[in-house]
C-alpha cells in the first residue's frame, strides 16, 4: 500500500515508518521541509507557504495524522495549551483541505488521539463504548480533534481514532524522565500511587496503527496494553527491571509546584482496556508491563 504519514518524524511516526517499510509499503512522510528522498522514503512538504502536497499524494490508500505539538514539551502555559490544541486542527484541516482536492480519495484516515478523552478516575473501566468525556484541557482537545478528523466521513472515507496510552520508548515519551529518579537510587511512588496507568509499548503502538489501516475499524480505538497498572505497581516494575530501590515518595504538591496544571499526566489517569483491538484479533507483542520494560532497558 501507499500510506501518507504526517508527524512521521516524531517518537510514534519514526516506529511507524520503519514497521511499515519492513512490511514493504510505500511510504510518504508530510513535513516542513524541503522535498526529497531519504531511505526510499518520500519527503514531502507541506504546511508551509505555496506548499501544495495533493499533487504528490495521487493514488495513496491511507493517511495516518500523527501531527501535532507534544502534550510533554514544557510547561503548560496558555500559550503552549493554545500551541498544541492549535497545532492539531491546523493540521487535520490541512489532511481535509488535501483529501478533498485528490481525485482518488485514501480509503482510510487513522488519526491519532488519546485516552486522556475519558475523565480521570481510580474506579472507572473505559472501552470504546464508554461515552462520558471529560471536561479538562486534554479532554477538549482530544475530543475536538477527533469531530475534525471525523469529518473526512463525509468524503466517503473510513475514519479511525487510535487513543494512545502512556506510551513507552527508551529515549522519548513520558518513560525517560519517569525513569530518571531510579536512576539515580531516588525513584519511588508517586503522590498517592493509586492512579491508574494505562500504557503501551511504542512498537505496539505502530502495530496497532497498520493493523487499523488493515481492517475494518471505525471511530475510537484504544490503543493501550491489556493490562493498566496503577503508579505504584508501575514505579516497582520500573525499579526492579533497572535494578534499583523504590523508596523515595514524591509528595504530589511538589509535582503541582514543578509541572503545573501538567501535573495531571502523572497524578491522574484512566484505567483502559482496548476492547476494539481485542475483538478484532490483535494480538499484543508486549502485553504485559515487566516484558514490555525489560525489551526497553535490555
Amino acid at each position: 500500500m501507499k500510506i501518507a504519514i504526517t508527524g512521521g518524524t516524531g517518537f510514534v511516526g519514526r516506529a511507524l515508518t520503519e514497521l511499515l517499510m519492513q512490511r514493504g509499503h510505500d511510504v510518504l512522510i508530510l513535513s516542513r521541509s524541503a522535498n526529497k528522498n531519504t531511505d526510499n522514503v518520500a519527503i514531502i512538504n507541506w504546511l508551509t507557504n505555496n506548499a501544495q502536497p495533493e499533487k504528490d499524494l495521487e493514488g495513496i490508500d491511507a493517511i495516518v495524522n500523527l501531527a501535532g505539538e507534544s502534550i510533554n514539551n514544557g510547561r503548560w502555559t496558555e500559550a503552549q495549551k493554545k500551541k498544541i490544541y492549535e497545532s492539531r486542527m491546523r493540521a487535520t484541516d490541512e489532511i481535509l483541505r488535501i483529501v478533498n482536492a485528490l481525485h482518488h480519495k485514501p480509503k482510510v484516515l487513522v488519526n491519532a488521539s488519546a485516552i486522556g478523552i475519558y475523565p480521570a478516575s481510580n474506579e472507572r473501566i473505559y472501552t470504546e463504548q464508554s461515552t462520558i468525556i471529560g471536561t479538562d484541557f486534554l479532554a477538549k482537545t482530544v475530543d475536538d480533534w477527533e469531530q475534525k478528523a471525523k469529518l473526512a466521513e463525509q468524503l466517503g472515507i473510513r475514519v479511525a481514532f487510535g487513543r494512545f496510552g502512556i506510551i513507552l520508548g527508551k529515549s522519548e515519551g513520558a518513560l525517560p524522565l519517569m525513569a530518571l529518579p531510579y536512576k539515580m537510587f531516588v525513584g519511588g511512588p508517586v503522590g498517592a500511587g493509586q492512579n491508574w496507568m494505562s500504557w503501551v509499548h511504542v512498537e505496539d503502538v505502530a502495530n496497532a496503527l497498520l493493523f487499523a489501516i488493515e481492517h475494518d475499524i471505525h471511530g475510537a480505538f484504544n490503543v493501550a496494553a491489556p493490562n493498566a497498572k496503577k503508579m505504584s505497581d508501575f514505579g516497582k516494575s520500573l525499579a526492579k527491571v533497572l535494578k534499583r530501590p523504590h523508596y523515595f515518595p514524591i509528595p504530589s504538591f511538589a509535582l503541582k509546584f514543578a509541572l503545573g496544571e501538567k501535573s495531571q499526566l502523572v497524578l491522574e489517569g484512566q484505567h483502559v482496556i482496548p476492547e476494539v483491538l481485542k475483538e478484532k484479533g490483535f494480538a499484543f507483542k508486549f502485553p504485559d508491563l515487566t516484558s514490555a520494560l525489560t525489551d526497553i532497558y535490555t
